[in-house]
């Protein structure tokens, strides 16, 4: 079976979120570090325009969205689900929750003053990485930080009532809902410890962090980008699910298109559209470094356009 080639860096949070999965499923991966910031030449050389972190890529296949990229580790390994058969719809939407509201909340809680100095003291350093995601914000300001001090104590609260009754906050076993609501909070606690005391009023949650944190990381072991790329073109893309193709956009197969990100990452992705599933889409693109791949992308999430309706 081919190689699970995640490209990430270390301070990622959604990143930690696909490495705890690939310990829980138990998988064996290699590691390909990448740069925090852009520019990304190499992993772009790969997408074709997707920057965000992590990155999975199997052969000549490259998964982009952590969302996506957990539903094909559970379709790899499926014993340990991530998803409970009772539970599925609540599973999703409390991650889709995670990665956004309490994402976008959490990172402006650790980006006050106090936490953007510990992550970077060299002014020089905080410049181009605050810079760095502005454009991947589109200059949306981020949430002040007392509005967001008050909201992330709101939803501590929320989280900790979960775990009341139960060691996980579905039940029994970790799920995709603790995975994703876990990783904003590891940052927190890890990436910016001066501001690490708001999660000290709920116990409960440091508890539940340990749980999740013992998990690991599975086994993992470095790889060059250069090794990387060549494993992609020397590969061939797999073939792509028997799925009937669902078309709300009036775009055949076959036809050029660009995916983009709805709100936060908003570098374009073009190839050509060659599978529109129920919940995902699948791009073909080709380049000198990397032969043909594969580029897959969730639906939800993501604007999918004919590449002549770019203006």
């Amino acid at each position: 079976m081919p190689e699970l080639i995640l490209h990430h860096y270390p301070l990622s949070p959604f990143a930690e979120k696909i490495r705890l999965i690939l310990g829980f499923k138990g998988l064996a991966w290699r590691s390909v570090t990448i740069p925090m910031i852009m520019p990304k030449p190499d992993l772009v050389t790969l997408t074709g325009g997707y920057r965000r972190t992590p990155v999975l890529q199997i052969g000549a296949d490259v998964y982009c969205d952590t969302a996506l990229i957990a539903d094909v580790l559970e379709q790899r390994v499926p014993e340990q689900p991530l998803f409970p058969p009772a539970q599925k719809g609540l599973a999703r939407v409390l991650a889709q929750w995670a990665d956004t509201t309490l994402f976008q909340t959490a990172m402006a809680y650790n980006f006050q003053p106090a936490g953007a100095t510990a992550l970077f003291p060299d002014p020089e350093q905080l410049r181009i990485f605050a810079a760095d995601r502005a454009a991947m914000r589109n200059n949306a300001p981020r949430m002040p930080a007392p509005d967001a001090t008050a909201a992330y104590k709101s939803y501590l609260r929320r989280i900790a009532s979960m775990l009341e009754q139960q060691p996980f906050l579905l039940g029994e076993h970790p799920c995709m809902a603790d995975f994703s609501v876990y990783h904003p909070l590891w940052f927190t606690r890890h990436q910016v410890p001066v501001l690490a005391g708001i999660l000290e009023s709920v116990p409960g949650v440091l508890a539940w962090m340990d749980r999740i944190a013992a998990i690991g990381h599975g086994s993992s072991s470095a790889m060059t980008t250069e090794e990387s790329l060549h494993i992609a073109q020397v590969a061939t893309p797999d073939a792509l699910s028997q799925e009937i193709h669902q078309d709300h956009h009036g775009i055949a197969l076959g036809q050029p298109v660009v995916i983009v990100a709805e709100a936060f990452g908003l570098e374009p992705t073009e190839g050509m559209l060659v599978a529109a599933s129920r919940t995902r889409y699948a791009l073909r693109r080709e380049g000198p470094r990397v032969g043909q791949v594969h580029v897959h992308f969730p639906r939800v999430g993501y604007l999918l356009k004919a590449k002549e309706a770019i203006s």
